[in-house]
C-alpha cells in the first residue's frame, strides 16, 4: 500500500514546474520522476492535489501569508511548493491532518532547499489545520485569479460577472459527451445516466473512468465540453461537402464534422497530437484525412465549403479543467497572439471557395481574442463578410449572442447545470470574386 509520499512529492514538483517553467499541469506531472510508474490511484491523487492547488492558489497563498512572519514568496521555492500543496490538502481536500503534516515534513527532509525549514513547515501547517477555516472566510473565489486576469475580466464583463465566473471555475467540471448519432440522444442519456443539455450534449456529474462507460468501446460518443461542441454546429455541412478543421487536435470538432458525412481534412501543427485524433476516429468509426503542418502554409487540392478555425489563444476560458492556465500565461501573451491569429484567419479564407463558411472560435475569455479579433476580420479582411449567428442556432444560450451576431460563452452560463468553458465564436462567408 502507498504511504502517500509519492503522489505528494509529484504534486510539489509539478507545482514548481508549472510556476517556473510555465508548463501545463499534465506536462509537469508527466515529466515528474516516477509519475508514470505510480499506481492509478496515486496518479489520480497527485492530479487531484495539483489541480486543486491551482484552482485555489490565491486563497491558499493568502491564508499562508497570514501565518508566516515574512511573505511566502521570500521562502525557498522548495519550501513554498510544500507549504502550498500541503495547505491545499488541509483547506480544500479534507486531508487527514497528521498524514498531511508528517508527509510534507518528510518531503522537506528530502530537499536541500527545504531541510532547514522543516520546523517552520510543521508549525505553519498545524496552524493551517487549526485556523485555516476561519481565515478562508476572509477570502473570495476571485482571489484565485492572477491579478492581470482579474483586472482584465472586471474591465470586460463588470464586477458581477467576474464574481460569477470566478465562482464557476472553482468547481471541477462535469463530464460532457457528444454523440456520434444525435438521433440516439435520449437512449444514451438513459444508459449513461446523463442530463441532456439544450445544445444536445450529454452531461454526467460523476466523471470516473471514461473508458468504463457504456458506449466508449463502440465509439458512440466522445468527451467534449458543451461549449467546445457548439462551433461545429454552426456550419452548413453534409455528404458531399468539403470541410477543413484547423488546429484540430485533440479532435472533438473533427469528429463532429465527420459525423455530418462531410469529407473532412483535419490539420494540426503537432503530428503527435494528431495521433490522438486518429485514435478517436478509429474508435468512433468516423473518417477524416489527417495532415501535420502549419495552417498558414497549407492549401487543399480543392477549396472547401467550410473551415473551422479554433485559433491558438491564451486559453483562459478553460480554467475549470486547466486551472493552471491563468498562472502560466501573462498579460502580454494576448497581444503577442494577435499576429498569429490574423495570419491564420487569412490562410483560412484562402482555403474557402466563394460562398464558403468560416467559423472562427477561441477558448479564451479575453476580448482581444474574441470581439476585437472578429472586429479586425470585419474591418480588414476583404475576402470575408460577417454571417451573423441567429438565436435559434443557440438553444438555451440565446443570452450569449452579441449585438453583432457573435457568441460570447462564459463559465457563468448554465451555472445551475455545472457551467461550461469560456468560448468566443464568430461566423463569416467568403465573398464572391
Amino acid at each position: 500500500m502507498s504511504d502517500g509520499l509519492a503522489p505528494r512529492r509529484a504534486a510539489a514538483l509539478a507545482y514548481l514546474a508549472v510556476m517556473k517553467q510555465r508548463r501545463t499541469l499534465e506536462a509537469a506531472l508527466e515529466h515528474t520522476p516516477d509519475f508514470n510508474a505510480m499506481s492509478d490511484r496515486d496518479r489520480a491523487f497527485a492530479r487531484a492535489i495539483t489541480a486543486t492547488t491551482f484552482r485555489r492558489l490565491g486563497q491558499t497563498r493568502t491564508v499562508l501569508n497570514k501565518l508566516l512572519s515574512r511573505p511566502l514568496d521570500e521562502t525557498s521555492k522548495g519550501a513554498e511548493a510544500l507549504l502550498v500543496t500541503g495547505a491545499t490538502q488541509l483547506l480544500w481536500m479534507e486531508g487527514a491532518p497528521h498524514a498531511v503534516v508528517s508527509s510534507t515534513v518528510d518531503l522537506a527532509q528530502e530537499r536541500p532547499d527545504a531541510q532547514r525549514m522543516k520546523g517552520l513547515i510543521n508549525a505553519v501547517l498545524r496552524r493551517v489545520d487549526r485556523e485555516g477555516a476561519s481565515l478562508v472566510k476572509q477570502t473570495l473565489p476571485r482571489d484565485n485569479l492572477p491579478e492581470w486576469l482579474r483586472d482584465s475580466w472586471r474591465a470586460a464583463y463588470g464586477p458581477g460577472t467576474l464574481s460569477r465566473i470566478a465562482n464557476a471555475i472553482m468547481t471541477p467540471p462535469p463530464l460532457d459527451l457528444t454523440l456520434r448519432n444525435p438521433a440516439e440522444t435520449e437512449a444514451w442519456a438513459e444508459k449513461l445516466e446523463a442530463e441532456i443539455l439544450p445544445n444536445g450534449s450529454l452531461r454526467r456529474n460523476v466523471v470516473g473512468d471514461v473508458r468504463a462507460l457504456p458506449g466508449y468501446e463502440d465509439g458512440a460518443w466522445w468527451a467534449q465540453d458543451a461549449a467546445a461542441a457548439i462551433p461545429a454546429t454552426l456550419l452548413d455541412l453534409g455528404p458531399g461537402k468539403l470541410a477543413i478543421d484547423l488546429c484540430a487536435a485533440p479532435g472533438g470538432k473533427t469528429l463532429q464534422l465527420a459525423a455530418t458525412g462531410a469529407d473532412v481534412t483535419a490539420l494540426d501543427l503537432s503530428e503527435k497530437r494528431l495521433q490522438r485524433v486518429r485514435e478517436n476516429l478509429d474508435r468512433t468509426g468516423l473518417d477524416a484525412q489527417l495532415v501535420a503542418g502549419d495552417a498558414r502554409e497549407f492549401m487543399p487540392p480543392q477549396r472547401a465549403d467550410a473551415v473551422l478555425l479554433d485559433a491558438p489563444c491564451t486559453a483562459t476560458g478553460t480554467l475549470r479543467r486547466h486551472p493552471e492556465a491563468g498562472w502560466i500565461k501573462q498579460a502580454d501573451d494576448t497581444p503577442r497572439m494577435a499576429r498569429l491569429q490574423d495570419e491564420m484567419i487569412k490562410a483560412a479564407a484562402d482555403m474557402l471557395k466563394p460562398g464558403g463558411q468560416l467559423v472562427l472560435c477561441t477558448c479564451s475569455l479575453q476580448p482581444e481574442e474574441g470581439e476585437a479579433l472578429a472586429g479586425r476580420v470585419v474591418g480588414r479582411n476583404k475576402q470575408l463578410k460577417d454571417s451573423p449567428i441567429r438565436a435559434e442556432e443557440l438553444p438555451g444560450l440565446e443570452s450569449a449572442l452579441t449585438p453583432a451576431g457573435w457568441v460570447r460563452l462564459t463559465p457563468a452560463l448554465w451555472a445551475e447545470q455545472g457551467g461550461m468553458d469560456g468560448f468566443f465564436i464568430a461566423r463569416f462567408v467568403k465573398r464572391a470574386g
